[in-house]
């Protein structure tokens, strides 16, 4: 046992710095403990008995294993200039389903409507990648969003290969006019994600794919 001396300020200063550590957006996900030490109580005057290691386990071990596991969550963000116009290029993508393995063979052997019609929120698509997909051979996802108006799709991937490396994975989809007619138009792309364990790197892969997907079709929409 250690006698130290300002035991209470140790304490406090040591779930002050997990705080402020922690990223703002996992801030409102902190155990309310961290506010709120029991052994805070107990201390008389600015004497506490209580050994380092176990002031350490109690104030700060929980706290990092949290910050740990926060800095397992990530996004991705890539944008896209292309020549269609914007309502030729949303509609091409709204109608993946039959246009992805009919125009780009060497990418999707099918895309299957499990359930929905393959378009509306709560929809959900069985996609199966050709051989030479280097990861992700097989993808479920679920439709959860569709702004027609603002021409958004968000989506989930709720089954296959993509979950054994992200525990979660979600796309957000947008495409935006150019302006003048014949301007083109710029393509949003943007994923979160949750690594299954931190080994695992950002998926720069898929939005690489993704990045390439865009890019072919335009060249398919301009040539139809």
């Amino acid at each position: 046992m250690v006698s130290i001396r300002s035991g209470g300020e140790f304490l406090m200063e040591a779930l002050k710095v997990v705080v402020e550590l922690t990223p703002t957006p996992f801030k409102s996900s902190l155990p309310s403990t961290i506010y709120t030490c029991p052994y805070l109580n107990t201390i008389s005057g600015n004497s506490i008995s209580l050994s380092l290691s176990t002031q350490l386990s109690i104030a700060v071990f929980p706290f990092l294993r949290f910050l740990t596991m926060a800095s397992d969550v990530g996004k991705l963000h890539v944008e896209v200039e292309v020549k269609s116009p914007a309502e030729k290029f949303w509609v091409s993508l709204r109608d993946s389903t039959e246009v992805f393995p009919k125009a780009f063979p060497h990418d999707y052997k099918s895309i299957d409507v499990i359930e929905g019609d393959g378009k509306a929120v709560g929809s959900v698509r069985l996609i199966t990648y050709s051989e030479g997909s280097p990861i992700v051979k097989v993808s479920k996802e679920t439709i959860e969003m569709v702004d027609e108006a603002n021409k958004a799709v968000a989506y989930r991937v709720i089954d296959g290969d993509l979950l054994k490396y992200y525990q979660s994975f979600k796309c957000i989809l947008t495409v935006i006019s150019k302006g003048a007619e014949g301007g083109g138009s710029l393509v949003k792309w943007s994923c979160e994600y949750e690594k299954a364990h931190e080994q695992v790197p950002e998926p720069s892969i898929i939005k690489d794919f993704a990045v390439k997907n865009f890019q072919e079709l335009d060249a398919y929409v301009l040539a139809h």
